[in-house]
Formats: structure tokens, C-alpha cells, sequence
């Protein structure tokens, strides 16, 4: 875990290696200082010298100063040090995100991802910080003060020592026992991002049916528990400062009553009790600052094993050695293909598929929910890889190739229509960013987009809303579809990407890609057979196999499950908005 995240430190060792010399030279000053005030006490005030008053004050005046220049310098070094850690450990989970396939996005969730990408690091930020600082500064102004104490009475020291052994135990103690609740906070606070995104990503859906008050109570129950850990944890912490108090007043008061029978039996001088007072706080301080350490670190500890386990998240799908970089033809085979999505999954999603796809055909694909549908189309473009068997797409096993090039060439659109905030042109350009206007156009065009994005009010400089809350489903299907063409693909494909628009519509999109890609082979997901009726093949999904294969009058004629849906859907009135959008 440690050298996962020392990889972050990058450009600012130098920041991380300056910031603790500065806090050792911090400390040697602060030492310096009671050394000289005994030496005021006993060589100038009791013996009447100014001279050497002045002197030793002059020379604490720049002790003080040199000691507020490292301060200073430790504090700017450590505050880049720990902000660029910081912003290395984002990008680099960030970066690492966008090499996962969909199985390793599975293994996390969004309000999961988001948590360790901003509590998570904060955390560890802080604790660098202090660990720079406040983790060198400590035990070295300890070690020294402990020391210096020890030199001028080891009777005396041996009473801060004995403060030290209680404290340090039971600072042990509580740094235990709160490890087990922060540990357990970051998890809650995961479930209290989630409810908060889904709440405001579905919040039409709340409104629409009157759900505010249950939401409330969700969040409300989630913050509860943040709450409730928080304060069993602080309640655990909180007794280090108490404690720490009532041994810094004994260790004063075992001093003075010390110390004052040592100078009456002149074995001490009272610039020396003077200097060991000023000790006792250095070194108890020392160790209240230690103790906040521990307890940011306890608390950071949760935060860092999370954020490691999203930076050595190895991607399951990954280019190979010598990647094929040029995708032939649409042609897709499948040979003897199963897939699971857990591979200690008893039943495959997808068990024994063979099949042979020319180049430039339309396959529709029809099936009921859970029939593996979309599963079967995401190997084509390497969303998931095949646990058994093989797909090959252009002649070539899609392992072999360039994972870009592959999924420029396998244009999918996805079942979840996705639109990002930017304008219309923006959008479409997702598909090549080097697109002109007229060729989004176009691409609009054999879509139907054009028809609405030229009633908007700024046409294709229409500021699209976050997720496209400001144009309906069947707009949103249609500009996404818009946007895979535009990546001239040898394959597209739909998946269940027309069901918000009506027939029509539907109509005119097929019509269009049959007459202006001919050569590009369409895989068409729908649940309506109208959608798919003049596709040169149907394949029908049935519990993760190919229960038929052939062309509409074909499977009308010898598949139940065909046959059974089609008079399903023939049977009722024929949609009612025919030649009107869907909204």
C-alpha cells in the first residue's frame, strides 16, 4: 500500500523532503530558547549582569526568527507537498477508471468511486500534511527536549519519562479502539453519496410520484448513521485531550515540588528549573501532537486502503503485445461462445453461441428481458470479454486488436442513452471529434435528428442540458444514434436504441441506414418486431442461447416464441402516434 501511494508523490519530493528539514530546524531553535532564559536567570538576573542579559536576549530575538522562517517554510512546503499528492492520487485513480471494462466498473459503485475520489483523499491529504510536518516535528522536539532534561537532571527527566511510557499506552489503546469505527464510516458515507446522486439524478421521478417524504427518510437515515459512527469514534478520541491535560499539570506540579526541594538543597538552580518546565511542555505538547497524528492516520488508513484498491485495479480487458490495428469488414463470428459475468457463477449468461454474420447484413435481435441480449452484442466490441470460445469480428479474434481502433470500427449504442453538457455539436463529436458541421449534419440526418435540432432555439448550438434533461427520449435515442455514425463504423450497433420513438419514425432511421450505409452490418436490438421485421436475419434470445435464427416469415412459420410475441403485438391497435414523435 505504501509504495502504491509513494508513486504519487512524483514532482513534489522536493517539497516532501524540504518540509521536514525545516521542521528539524524548527525545533533545534525552540530547544535553544530555554537554554538560554536558565542562563538569563542564573548568569544575568541573579548576578546583576545586563551585559549578558542583552546578550542572550538578542540571541533568543534570532533564535525566534530563524525559528519562524522554518515555520513558515515547513508550513508553504508541506501545504504543496500535500495538495500535489493530493491532485496526483485524483488524476491517477481517475486515469486508472478509464482504463477499467465494464466487469471492473461492476466492482464498484458510483457513489463508491466518487467518495474515494474526494473524502478519501482529502483524508490522506491532511495526513500527509501532518505526517510531514507534525510526525517529524514531534518525536525529534521529543527526543531532544527528553534529552536536554536529562542532561541538566535525571531525576526530574525521569518523571516526563514516566509521563511518556502512561501516555504513549494509552494512546495505543485509543488509536485501537477508533480505528474500528472510522473504518466503518467511510462505508456509511458511501451510502449517503449514493442516496444523495440517486435523488437528484431521479428527481422527476420522485416529484412525479410524490416520493419527497421517503427520500428525506432515506437520507436522513443515512446521515444518521455517518452521525452515529462520527460520534462513537469522536467519543473515543476526544478522552486523548483530558488525559493528556491532566499529565501535562501533574508532570508541572511533580516538577515544581521536585525541582523547589533541588534548589533549596542547591543540586539545582532556578534557570535550570526554569528550563525544565519549558521542557515538560515541549515534550508533553510534543506528544499531544503525536497523538493527533495517530488519530489522523487511524482515520486515514480506511481512506487509503480504499483508494489502493482503485489504483491496483488491474483492467480485465487490456491490448495485447502486437495489437492488429485495422478492422477488415463488418463480418462477426461467434464460435462455441459461453460468458459469465462472475466467473464462479454457476449458469453462463450466455452458454454455447455459435454464429456467422456477413459483412454489411442487418441482423435483428428480439428476445424477453433477461434473454442475454445486450450481453450477446457487448463482446462484439470488447465491453466484456468471452470466458470460452471465441468472437471474431472482420476475420480476426477481437483479443487481437487495438482496443481503440476496435470499438471506432464496433459502434454501439448503448441501452442507457447517455448525453453529456455541451452543446448539440458537442455531443455529436463524441463520435469524431474532428467531425465538420456538415457531416454532423448528415449523420442528423439519417437519424432524424435534424427534423428538432433545427426547431431549437440555437439549433445545433443548443446547450444541452447534464444527461440531457432538456430533450425527451426519443430526441436523446436519436442524437446518440447520430453520434455512432459519425464514427463511419463497419458495425453498428442498436441496442433496444428506438424504443422512445414512434413507428414512423423507427421506419424512416432502418430506411435510411439501409439506403446510406449498405456496407456497414447493423445488429438491431428491439422489443418491437416491427423494428426488426425487415432485417435479412432475426435471431431470437431465449434464457442466454439462440432458441431461432431466420428471416421474419421464416420464424413466423417455424419459431413459437417468434410466432408467440409477434401476434402479441399484431394482435392490439397499432400505435396510436404513428408519424408523430414520441415524448
Amino acid at each position: 500500500m505504501l509504495k502504491t501511494l509513494g508513486k504519487q508523490i512524483k514532482e513534489f519530493k522536493k517539497d516532501s523532503f524540504l518540509t521536514p528539514c525545516f521542521m528539524i530546524l524548527e525545533v533545534i531553535m525552540e530547544t535553544l530558547i530555554p537554554v538560554l532564559m536558565g542562563s538569563i536567570i542564573d548568569n544575568g538576573v541573579e548576578k546583576g549582569d545586563m551585559r549578558h542579559i542583552i546578550l542572550m536576549g538578542l540571541g533568543m530575538i534570532g533564535i525566534a526568527l530563524v525559528s519562524l522562517y522554518a515555520g513558515i517554510m515547513g508550513g508553504k512546503y508541506g501545504a504543496r507537498a500535500s495538495t500535489g499528492f493530493a491532485k496526483n492520487l485524483r488524476e491517477a485513480m481517475y486515469n486508472n477508471i478509464q482504463t477499467f471494462s465494464f466487469a471492473n466498473i461492476d466492482k464498484f459503485s458510483t457513489a463508491g468511486l466518487v467518495t474515494r475520489l474526494t473524502t478519501d483523499v482529502t483524508n490522506l491529504q491532511n495526513a500527509y500534511q501532518m505526517i510531514l510536518r507534525m510526525c517529524i516535528r514531534a518525536p525529534f522536539s521529543l527526543i531532544i527536549a527528553m534529552t536536554a532534561s536529562f542532561l541538566i537532571s535525571a531525576r526530574i527527566a525521569s518523571i516526563y519519562l514516566i509521563a511518556v511510557i502512561i501516555l504513549g499506552g494509552a494512546l495505543a489503546i485509543i488509536v485501537r479502539l477508533a480505528m474500528k469505527y472510522f473504518s466503518q464510516l467511510f462505508e456509511k458515507y458511501d451510502a449517503l453519496n449514493a442516496s444523495t446522486q440517486e435523488n437528484i439524478s431521479a428527481s422527476r421521478v420522485v416529484k412525479a410520484y410524490v416520493r419527497e417524504d421517503y427520500e428525506i427518510n432515506k437520507f436522513k437515515n443515512a446521515s444518521g448513521a455517518v452521525y452515529k459512527l462520527g460520534v462513537r469514534a469522536e467519543k473515543i478520541v476526544i478522552m486523548n485531550g483530558p488525559l493528556m491535560m491532566f499529565t501535562v499539570y501533574c508532570c508541572i506540579l511533580l516538577i515544581s515540588w521536585v525541582g523547589a526541594h533541588m534548589i533549596v538543597s542547591d543540586t539545582l538552580t532556578t534557570g535550570n528549573l526554569t528550563a525544565l518546565l519549558a521542557y515538560c511542555m515541549n515534550i508533553l505538547m510534543s506528544l499531544m501532537m503525536l497523538s493527533m497524528v495517530f488519530v489522523m492516520i487511524t482515520m486515514s488508513m480506511a481512506s487509503a486502503k480504499r483508494i489502493c484498491e482503485v489504483l491496483e485495479e488491474k483492467a480485465t480487458i487490456c491490448n495485447p503485445e502486437n495489437p492488429v490495428m485495422e478492422v477488415k469488414d463488418g463480418s462477426i463470428r461467434f464460435s462455441h461462445v459461453t460468458f459469465r459475468y462472475n466467473e464462479n457463477s454457476e449458469s453462463p449468461v450466455l452458454d454455447d453461441i455459435n454464429l456467422d454474420i456477413k459483412a454489411g447484413e442487418t441482423i435483428g435481435i428480439i428476445g424477453g428481458t433477461g434473454s442475454s441480449k445486450t450481453s450477446l452484442v457487448n463482446l462484439i466490441s470488447r465491453l466484456y470479454d468471452a470466458s470460452q470460445g471465441s468472437v471474431l469480428v472482420g476475420g480476426r479474434d477481437v483479443k487481437e486488436y487495438d482496443l481503440e481502433t476496435l470499438r471506432n470500427q464496433v459502434s454501439v449504442v448503448l441501452q442507457k442513452n447517455v448525453l453529456f453538457s455541451g452543446t448539440v455539436l458537442e455531443n455529436l463529436r463524441w463520435g469524431d471529434e474532428n467531425a465538420t458541421e456538415e457531416e454532423c449534419k448528415r449523420a442528423c440526418e439519417l437519424a432524424c435528428a435534424d427534423e428538432f435540432i433545427q426547431k431549437m432555439p440555437e439549433g445545433y448550438n443548443t446547450y444541452i442540458e447534464q444527461g440531457g434533461a432538456n430533450v425527451s427520449g426519443g430526441q436523446k435515442q436519436r442524437l446518440c444514434i447520430a453520434r455512432a455514425l459519425l464514427k463511419k463504423p463497419c458495425v453498428l450497433i442498436l441496442d433496444d436504441s428506438t424504443s422512445a420513438v414512434d413507428t414512423a419514425t423507427d421506419a424512416k432511421i432502418r430506411h435510411a441506414f439501409a439506403k446510406e450505409i449498405p456496407n456497414t452490418t447493423k445488429l438491431i436490438i428491439a422489443q418491437r418486431i416491427s423494428s426488426i421485421q425487415g432485417a435479412d436475419r432475426i435471431i431470437v434470445m431465449n434464457e442466454g442461447k439462440i432458441d431461432g435464427i431466420g428471416t421474419h416469415e421464416e420464424l413466423l412459420a417455424g419459431n413459437a416464441i417468434y410466432r408467440e410475441v409477434y401476434e402479441a403485438q399484431t394482435d392490439g391497435a397499432r400505435d396510436f402516434d404513428e408519424g408523430k414523435e414520441a415524448n
